[in-house]
């Protein structure tokens, strides 16, 4: 076999796009030079890396195992090219990250000085639902995930970064109870979902089912920011975390419902496979991040620390 590691890199954008054209683009080349790639890397294998059903391109169980190994390669060729710089005194490649919805509202504070000091770092992030996020950690797309809920099928290795609350919340419009209700009050209340595979629907499935309510199923929507923008609007309400409703709720926007039991206690962990050899930007950034945790928590998210208004 005679591959090339562009082939590599061409097959490796084809299989995560399933499409010639999107990855094309990704890789800033045109589509017949993409096809071309392709077509001389799946010429030195006897078995059908990728096959076209209709008009959609699908990879083959043997060019999914073709892919892990790729990956693999290629991520070993950046190591080397990061290796030597960082012997030259720079800190130089790149950094991936999937993280869940919600903790865009937390991950940048964790990053932005990390950058600063490191030029050199690229960072590429991913802001997803939960399964994705999972999704790509198993496959060895990234190289950390950050969730609020840990993986139960994948060995990981974890930091905990700071807590998660979630509170029940309306519009200004809602009815607010002057005291803490029993959570069987959710019950007649017409409720915003997340999308199925977002850890905040799971914390607030389990919280519904821990109670033996069946919730009136009002609205499912597919980002935090769009069940925040139907519970401004008055659809209903919605579980959601503190975290993402600072400002609406300074406005008067929204309003946290008083419910026995919430906030719902979790915590954002930052994650990677156990068996992860980190490049030197993700092994900086580990240490980094164990060296200044507390004091980013401190400087941005101490009003997090203290009861919200109800």
């Amino acid at each position: 076999m005679n591959y090339t590691l562009r082939q590599l890199e061409v097959f490796t954008k084809i299989c995560e796009q399933k499409s010639i054209t999107r990855a094309s683009e990704e890789l800033h080349m045109t589509q017949p030079a993409a096809s071309i790639q392709l077509k001389n890397f799946q010429d030195q294998f006897d078995i059908p890396l990728t096959e076209v059903i209709g008009r959609q391109l699908y990879v083959t169980a043997f060019g999914e195992e073709i892919y892990a190994a790729c990956l693999n390669i290629l991520n070993e060729t950046k190591k080397i090219e990061q290796t030597t710089m960082a012997y030259k005194g720079h800190l130089t490649g790149k950094m991936t990250l999937s993280i869940v919805s919600t903790a865009k509202y937390i991950m940048p504070f964790f990053l932005s000085d990390f950058l600063k000091e490191n030029p050199g770092v690229e960072l590429a992030m991913d802001v997803t639902n939960k399964s994705s996020v999972i999704q790509s950690l198993n496959m060895n797309q990234v190289d950390f995930s950050l969730v609020s809920i840990l993986p139960d099928a994948l060995a990981i290795d974890n930091i905990e970064l700071m807590r998660n609350t979630l509170y029940l919340v309306g519009g200004k419009q809602a009815k607010k109870p002057n005291k803490a209700q029993q959570p069987s009050y959710i019950a007649d209340l017409p409720l915003i979902y997340r999308e199925n595979g977002s850890g905040t629907r799971q914390t607030m499935e389990r919280f519904l089912e821990s109670n033996n309510i069946k919730p009136r199923k009002m609205l499912e929507l597919t980002s935090n920011e769009a069940v925040k923008q139907a519970v401004i609007a008055g659809f209903g309400y919605s579980i959601m975390p503190l975290i993402g409703i600072k400002n609406e709720l300074t406005q008067g926007d929204v309003t946290i419902i008083p419910v026995k039991g919430m906030p719902i206690e979790s915590s954002w962990n930052l994650i990677w496979l156990k068996s992860k050899k980190f490049s030197p930007p993700a092994k900086a950034f580990l240490e980094y991040i164990l060296t200044n945790k507390d004091d980013i928590i401190q400087r941005h998210f101490s009003w997090f620390e203290q009861k919200p208004k109800m």
